[in-house]
């Protein structure tokens, strides 16, 4: 069964395994075989990548391993990171209605419930010379797996105490995440934002940190137009790129 959606997933190919979605999605590219919309799916991630070279790594057959394809050439370069805010949003959506109303996003692309991991995003874009020409949204997320080898990590099933049918979720994230490209495209980015800030895992609460090596005190006070995480330290106003802040959790 299809999603009910206007073009998210109405393409869809099955891999039983791959090395990686977001490759696959990109030979469907190269290969100029690919609509707006279309999804590729597999049971079995063999070489999944996180962001900045971080791997991806879930059971086979127990969780949503996933990636789309959209062509938002309506989105400036500059604004790129509102890509991410919508797509975060549309998972988190997902998670709320499944009962989990304390689910978060994580600075730049974790999906937390209660400080442990539920899943992750891996946006890659493709740019022209001034805007978005196509983007690969990759999503995993940890639905019945149970056992994992770090302790900062849980999935639907560990919270919710049962098993969910893998097929019907997924459907259901396609439906959302199209839900919420709609808004992006119809320019609603101030609710983007503004909804995405209200999600922000530690938005607007003292944490530590750890910048340059040390641990620092700082207040995460929002997410700038190229995506860089706004955090008052000392009383100065600091902006950060992936991988310059580390949360200590």
């Amino acid at each position: 069964m299809l999603p009910n959606t206007l073009f998210m997933g109405q393409q869809l190919y099955f891999l039983p395994a791959c090395p990686s979605t977001n490759s696959e999605a990109q030979q469907l590219l190269i290969k100029n075989e690919a609509t707006e919309g279309c999804a590729v799916v597999t049971a079995h991630q063999t070489a999944g990548r996180g962001q900045r070279g971080n791997t991806w790594e879930a059971e086979p057959g127990k969780n949503i391993t996933l990636s789309v394809i959209l062509k938002p050439k309506f989105l400036a370069i500059k604004h790129q990171f509102y890509l991410n805010m919508a797509v975060s949003l549309g998972v988190l959506d997902l998670l709320r209605e499944l009962g989990l109303k304390n689910a978060q996003v994580k600075w730049p692309n974790d999906l937390f419930f209660e400080d442990k991991k539920l899943g992750g995003i891996l946006i890659e874009n493709a740019l022209n010379s001034l805007t978005l020409q196509h983007s690969i949204v990759g999503i995993g997320l940890n639905v019945n797996q149970l056992a994992f080898g770090y302790t900062t990590a849980t999935s639907l099933a560990k919270v919710l105490g049962y098993t969910l049918d893998l097929e019907q979720v997924t459907n259901r994230l396609l439906e959302l995440l199209e839900k919420r490209y709609l808004e992006l495209r119809n320019d609603k980015t101030a609710k983007l934002k503004y909804e995405y800030l209200q999600a922000l895992y530690r938005y607007q609460e003292q944490h530590t940190y750890r910048v340059d090596n040390r641990p620092v005190m700082g207040q995460i006070l929002g997410v700038d137009e190229e995506g860089r995480l706004a955090v008052e330290i000392e009383g100065e106003l600091r902006y950060f790129g992936f991988k310059e802040i580390a949360f200590v959790i």
